[in-house]
């Protein structure tokens, strides 16, 4: 069972263990405190968040903190999802694509024009087409656009085969996957899927600061049932070297 990280047991025992992490817990604290002062909704709070973590460094704003576990963490994302249905003729999605740490991969292997990525965060996008640039992906016309939220209305509908959500919902409250899964559904082709990862808690779901989010599985297979979806565990993505949980999405056959 994982335990939660926002007791105060935890971070005690954490810390006592990890004393090199105190400061930068305590600096994130202060960050926090800050931004929920000046930002009016998750949404514009984390965007300062990725515009603070992205000014200091773009791999390490997504969640890798030296280059060859960024390229490993966006191998190992790019590998599963050819080995469970993607390909090239597939048009992606792909919601909190971050500076490309998979999307790169997906870029090459995708016909010309068959991938879209999207972000709250201007600020990584940038740092996505740098990605762009370091990899001679420009031919390939992907496709980068900033939201202001997960409405997805500027898009078609039924236009994509593939959805993908890694490291997204982690640091999203339950109001903003909802709204994900209200309206994904409509930019689905019949038989597309929706791959995600989440923080998994056995026990009380919790956040950590407005960072980090720990949701119990039932939770949010009960709330795509509520919108359409059949949900799949993914029990062999628990073996990969990564310490979140991955949801599949399909529609429902009578949706």
């Amino acid at each position: 069972m994982k335990r939660s990280r926002s007791s105060l047991v935890h971070q005690l025992t954490y810390a006592v263990k990890n004393p090199r992490k105190i400061l930068p817990h305590l600096r994130r604290l202060v960050r926090d405190m800050w931004f929920r002062l000046h930002t009016r909704d998750h949404v514009a709070y984390y965007r300062a968040v990725m515009r603070s973590d992205t000014a200091r460094d773009p791999e390490g704003a997504v969640g890798s903190h030296t280059h060859r576990r960024w390229l490993a963490l966006g191998r190992m994302q790019f590998d599963y999802l050819v080995e469970h249905g993607l390909k090239p003729e597939c048009r992606m999605l792909e919601i909190g694509c971050g500076n490309l740490r998979a999307g790169h991969l997906f870029i090459g292997y995708l016909h010309t024009g068959n991938y879209y990525g999207i972000d709250i965060s201007p600020d990584i996008l940038v740092a996505a087409q740098d990605t762009i640039v370091t990899y001679g992906l420009a031919d390939k016309v992907p496709y980068l656009t900033p939201v202001r939220d997960l409405r997805l209305g500027f898009l078609p509908d039924a236009h994509f085969d593939v959805v993908h959500a890694h490291s997204v919902f982690s640091h999203s409250p339950l109001d903003v996957i909802e709204e994900c899964f209200a309206h994904v559904g409509r930019v689905m082709k019949p038989g597309a899927w929706f791959d995600f990862t989440f923080d998994r808690t056995e026990g009380k779901e919790h956040q950590v600061l407005r960072e980090d989010f720990y949701y119990r599985t039932e939770t949010l297979v009960a709330l795509a049932d509520r919108y359409g979806f059949d949900a799949a565990f993914m029990d062999d993505w628990e073996r990969l070297p990564h310490k979140q949980s991955k949801l599949r999405l399909t529609k429902c056959a009578s949706a």
